[in-house]
């Protein structure tokens, strides 16, 4: 294929992928028990009046945001570490770190503690991190890729058993507003969750950018991204760190959402067809954005009356890739 030819190919993946989470946006501020037109949303948007300028205000406007800051950050995090170890398995709520977020949170919670849900996600992401870190190393002797993922997937179950005692303990109503957060929920959302998605996520994605550099070195292998210059151990637990946060902020604001951080990554890259990691986290991105917006409209209209939890419908479509997703690892010997 020619130069010009591939630009325009690559061209197209983007508007293509762009294009999709526009439409998946509008879905959302349009689909809900009352249906809204895209003429009433334009109005209330001019005038401020009308029941478009309610849905965009209050009902669908502020949800739909949270799901897309969310989408976006878990996405990113799940790219960072599939693009770091190789391997389409590498993604927070597969390892773990998501799991450990929301265990911090809902430990948070039950045991009254004053510390904002964005630090005590990360608090729990960075822990689940360092003894999924820590385990793989006792056990193999080195951080294989594997071991990590496999280890990982033991601390995310282990800490969902915390999360799951911890809420037995709570009030009921407490305890079913935690059991619908464990499962990922963007019920009830306001402004001050889009907010906190968006200006969290906007600082972690400029030290993201700042690190994209470090991450293409370390693409070509620790020996010759050492020679190019790149302190290897150092840019990898820096991005570590990065994409563990990312995955904290979305979850802060949607619970552990599953699935979304591990397809996106693979999505993007597909549908935009780009390589570069720079492009790779901003295309993975713009699929999680989209695939939470498309389950956050699903899970509000499938059962008319009944608001389902968001994760549940990303569990419902991200179960199938990962069977088909570990039969492929299974069929290439590494697994």
């Amino acid at each position: 294929m020619s130069g010009e030819g591939s630009a325009r190919k690559v061209v197209g993946g983007w508007l293509l992928l762009g294009g999709l989470l526009a439409v998946a946006i509008l879905l959302s501020l349009m689909v809900g028990q009352i249906m809204i037109t895209p003429a009433e949303l334009l109005r209330g948007l001019m005038t401020g009046t009308g029941p478009g300028s309610l849905t965009l205000r209050v009902l669908r406007g502020p949800s739909t945001l949270t799901a897309v800051g969310a989408g976006a950050v878990l996405g990113a995090s799940g790219a960072i570490f599939q693009i770091l170890l190789r391997n389409p398995l590498a993604a927070p709520d597969v390892m773990g770190f998501m799991s450990g977020a929301g265990c911090a949170v809902v430990a948070g919670v039950a045991f009254g503690l004053l510390i904002p849900l964005p630090i005590l996600a990360a608090i729990g992401g960075l822990v689940a991190a360092l003894l999924v870190a820590g385990l793989a190393f006792h056990r193999s002797g080195r951080q294989s890729p594997l071991t990590l993922i496999l280890v990982g997937i033991g601390i995310g179950f282990f800490a969902s058993a915390v999360s799951s005692f911890l809420v037995l303990r709570m009030p009921p109503q407490e305890a079913a507003d935690a059991q619908r957060w464990l499962a990922g929920s963007l019920t009830a959302r306001n402004w001050g969750h889009v907010l906190q998605v968006f200006g969290l996520g906007a600082l972690l994605f400029v030290v993201l950018a700042l690190q994209v550099r470090a991450m293409a070195l370390l693409e070509l292998g620790d020996e010759l991204a050492a020679g190019l210059g790149a302190h290897v151990e150092r840019a990898r637990y820096g991005l570590i760190c990065t994409g563990v946060l990312l995955a904290a902020v979305g979850v802060a604001v949607a619970g552990p959402v599953p699935f979304v951080a591990m397809m996106a990554g693979p999505l993007g890259m597909r549908i935009a067809g780009v390589r570069h990691p720079a492009s790779r986290l901003t295309a993975a991105a713009i699929a999680g954005a989209t695939i939470t917006v498309l389950a956050e409209v699903i899970s509000r209209s499938a059962i008319p009356g009944l608001q389902l939890p968001v994760g549940v419908m990303t569990g419902i479509m991200g179960a199938p890739y990962l069977l088909w997703l570990l039969w492929k690892e299974v069929e290439a010997g590494e697994l």
